[in-house]
């Protein structure tokens, strides 16, 4: 078998853009990848028409040699961008090679160790506890989730006094948490926090709480003072979507920076590289909770990683064509990720495997993909009352 093609698409999912990868074989089996967007999405379609130049021709089963290839040609390490179109090339390469042999990707990882993977749903503002249980209480009753992820911040950070913040944060989730007393809760802090001191103290101001973690409070660069922060707080510490290999994470594992590592397999490289990541965290008795705030081939994508993985935690979880935020509403036009026509969906709170169907076990919509469905995004800096920006 070898590959005789690439395609790249333009898709949307909710408000967000997404880059959608087809590589194409002599024997007719096409494979399937989604690349993170970081921005500039449109980059990464001639990025990956280059990358096809040096695996034209390879069988695609020998993924291993596949992207090392990727990763060597590169000669210094690839950054966000290249890794996130090596990451959709891993995907496809893994998807053929399990349709080949008529089989989901998952048995080719030896197995699955689980039946269902768990979800949780990113909300990531913090609306008033009457509307997040109202919310969670629907998403309870239609997918029978019990596990959310929402911001910590009941105020600007930068324009409050700090204790006043931290008050405020304090109270809300007492109610919030008085008030949904059958549901997990994760507070996502979106490494807002410059100030290692400040970082320590939201933690512990979260932990009376017990929340399923606490996640990346602080910057990425600097592993040995996430080792500090997580001897200083009494709450699961996560982190992790912001590194890019194994070689970061083992760093961060050896300065004991995590209670749960938090890698993404559109960031990382793809699925091989996210499996030699949580190997290594397992020796260290690390969990690993994937980031997923990515599209329905993304999920399919983490599902296999997640049955296949014994230290897997929980999987980061949003329905298709919808954002999180509940303070915003969507146009119907947006309310749609129409490339996967069968995504998964959560029951019970958890995805279900697929064993009858090979590959990642979903189908694209070839037609739909052949419009250009772009949409601009990009992140906004908040600004400080002195002028200045600070981190989103």
């Amino acid at each position: 078998m070898k590959i005789t093609g690439l395609r790249s698409f333009m898709a949307r999912d909710g408000n967000r853009p997404r880059v959608i990868v087809a590589i194409d074989t002599d024997e007719g089996i096409t494979g399937w990848g989604e690349c993170y967007n970081h921005g500039p999405d449109r980059a990464l379609p001639p990025l990956l028409d280059y990358l096809y130049l040096q695996i034209e021709g390879e069988d695609p089963r020998r993924i291993e040699r596949i992207i090392l290839k990727l990763l060597q040609q590169s000669r210094f390490p690839p950054g966000a961008l290249g890794l996130a179109a090596i990451s959709a090339i891993d995907h496809a390469l893994w998807d053929i090679s399990a349709k080949a042999v008529g089989v989901p990707v998952y048995m080719l990882l030896g197995g699955h160790v689980r039946d269902r993977v768990r979800v949780y749903l990113g909300v990531y503002s913090a609306p008033e506890p009457d509307k997040v249980k109202d919310h969670c209480d629907r998403m309870n009753a239609d997918y029978g989730l019990t596990a959310f992820k929402l911001s910590p911040y009941r105020a600007d950070m930068h324009a409050t006094p700090w204790g006043k913040m931290l008050r405020a944060t304090t109270d809300w989730v007492a109610e919030l948490t008085s008030l949904c007393p059958d549901y997990e809760f994760a507070f996502d802090a979106h490494a807002k926090i410059f100030e290692p001191w400040q970082a320590a103290q939201l933690g512990n101001a979260l932990a009376p709480f017990n929340p399923l973690f606490y996640e990346e409070p602080m910057r990425p660069e600097n592993f040995e003072a996430w080792g500090r922060l997580k001897s200083e707080v009494n709450v699961p510490l996560a982190t992790g979507e912001s590194l890019y290999s194994k070689f970061e994470f083992l760093r961060l594992l050896q300065v004991g920076g995590a209670d749960i590592i938090q890698p993404d397999i559109c960031v990382v490289g793809g699925l091989l590289e996210m499996r030699k990541i949580a190997m290594m965290a397992e020796s260290f008795y690390v969990p690993v909770a994937p980031h997923n705030p990515m599209g329905p081939l993304a999920t399919a994508v983490n599902l296999h990683f997640a049955a296949a993985c014994p230290n897997f935690k929980i999987l980061e979880y949003r329905l298709p064509g919808t954002i999180a935020y509940l303070s915003r509403d969507l146009a119907p036009e947006e309310q749609k990720a129409a490339y996967v026509t069968d995504p998964y969906l959560p029951v019970d709170g958890h995805l279900e495997l697929r064993p009858d169907r090979p590959g990642w076990g979903v189908e694209i919509d070839e037609d739909y993909l052949q419009s250009d469905h772009y949409i601009h995004w990009e992140r906004k800096l908040p600004v400080r009352p002195d002028g200045s920006t600070g981190y989103t």
